[in-house]
């Protein structure tokens, strides 16, 4: 049975630079094949249920995806989401909207949940795990200037929320519970676990 190894690497169905910063500092060997999916959210859809339609889906379109005889010991896709009273908040669309999300965001608790699917490849009978990991974060009350210094610098644009915990916007953050690297886009802590009950890592580190 393959292993995590440079000769049989992970595939991550993410086009997340983070999500690849993050396994590469623990130098699980990856090739990206990033997983074209619709993300919106239905209509009274919760979060959660959100979270697992679209992660299903995610690796239902890189398993699709793979040609044949690949040399993937397994698929990893994840997907992230900010939530505050009970609304999703997605990406910002522009430097205005990225203000509007920080305003809901600072000096308040809001909630993020990362699901992620793991699916073991080239086995008698491929194994997957599914997990959804929460943290919770504080975000220190900010001045109009500083919020809009802050979403000026471009770095929030593509992350829900629009701040970066582990960039500029760390400078907010007061308080995390739970796991950060959660925060950051991957709950690695999890991950590593459920790599080693899938046999993908007999040994680590």
């Amino acid at each position: 049975m393959p292993i995590l190894s440079q000769s049989t690497p992970l595939c991550l169905g993410s086009a997340s630079p983070r999500r690849r910063e993050l396994l590469g500092d623990l130098n699980i060997p990856l090739e990206v094949l990033a997983a074209d999916v619709e993300e919106g959210v239905h209509d009274g859809e919760s979060s959660l249920t959100y979270l697992e339609r679209v992660v299903s889906d995610k690796l239902a379109a890189v398993y699709a995806k793979l040609a044949p005889g690949n040399r993937c010991s397994a698929i990893l896709v994840a997907d992230t989401i900010v939530v505050i009273d009970d609304t999703i908040l997605g990406k910002p669309v522009d430097i205005e909207d990225a203000m509007r999300l920080l305003r809901q965001l600072t000096g308040r608790v809001h909630t993020v949940y990362t699901r992620y699917a793991i699916h073991a490849l080239q086995r008698p009978s491929a194994k997957s795990i599914q997990r959804t990991v929460m943290s919770q974060v504080t975000l220190r009350a900010a001045s109009e200037r500083e919020i809009r210094r802050y979403a000026q610098t471009g770095e929030g644009l593509d992350k829900a929320g629009a701040y970066a915990a582990q960039g500029i916007g760390g400078f907010l953050i007061e308080r995390v519970d739970g796991s950060y690297t959660n925060v950051v886009g991957l709950p690695l802590c999890e991950v590593v676990l459920d790599f080693v009950a899938l046999d993908l890592l007999p040994e680590f580190p």
